[in-house]
């Protein structure tokens, strides 16, 4: 189960990220989302074209911040993609933040997408904090939480076809998913960290993320 997991994180962030390169690299701009938000798009290309390069660097890195494997035989490496991953998360967090004051659906997804960056941001300071002081532990604690709103691009792709197929109107989706892809993953990562499920604080995908 935890080499799945491994996999399927690996596949889904690289996928994810592989589709933003081809929607925003070669396709032309907001030409693949809803007509509404083409405009915005159009009329903020450089808040766009940051937010989204910075934000799959960091998706594209997110899987190797747990390997253990890096961290015992290339720990330069290590360093070197976490320091890489967080500048992501700075560009990304604060492009997105800007962004989120534009986004389609309403005040509910402007408030939905702020909170995401404003959170990916500060569990990426307090990663960057607490390892900087060598608390080792608590790194690996925010380097997980800042993840699970890493894949928010993940889980975002996957509840707007869903809520398509369901037959669920866009406008109405929209603002729902912009609490929907993060907020979920926020509440897992912390999951693992309480109650009876301490044990899997530290599951074998997550050593190394120091």
């Amino acid at each position: 189960m935890k080499l799945f997991g491994s996999i399927s994180f690996y596949i889904l962030a690289f996928g994810v990220a592989g589709y933003a390169v081809f929607a925003y690299g070669f396709m032309p701009l907001g030409s693949l989302v809803h007509p509404d938000m083409k405009l915005n798009f159009l009329a903020h290309k450089s808040g766009i074209y940051l937010h989204v390069f910075a934000s799959l660097i960091t998706l594209s890195l997110s899987p190797f911040q747990f390997s253990a494997w890096l961290r015992t035989t290339r720990p330069w490496l290590h360093r070197f993609i976490g320091r890489t991953y967080l500048i992501g998360v700075t560009l990304g967090g604060l492009s997105g933040l800007y962004m989120s004051t534009l986004a389609f659906g309403g005040l509910v997804a402007k408030l939905g997408f702020a909170c995401l960056a404003v959170c990916w941001l500060l569990t990426g300071l307090r990663a960057f904090q607490t390892i900087r002081r060598g608390a080792v532990q608590e790194h690996r604690k925010w380097v997980v939480r800042n993840v699970s709103l890493t894949l928010a691009a993940v889980t975002l792709r996957i509840y707007l076809p869903s809520s398509m197929i369901a037959g669920i109107p866009f406008e109405i989706a929209y603002p729902v998913i912009a609490w929907l892809s993060w907020v979920p993953n926020l509440l897992v990562a912390e999951w693992m960290f309480t109650g009876t499920h301490r044990n899997l604080s530290r599951p074998q995908a997550f050593r190394g993320s120091a």
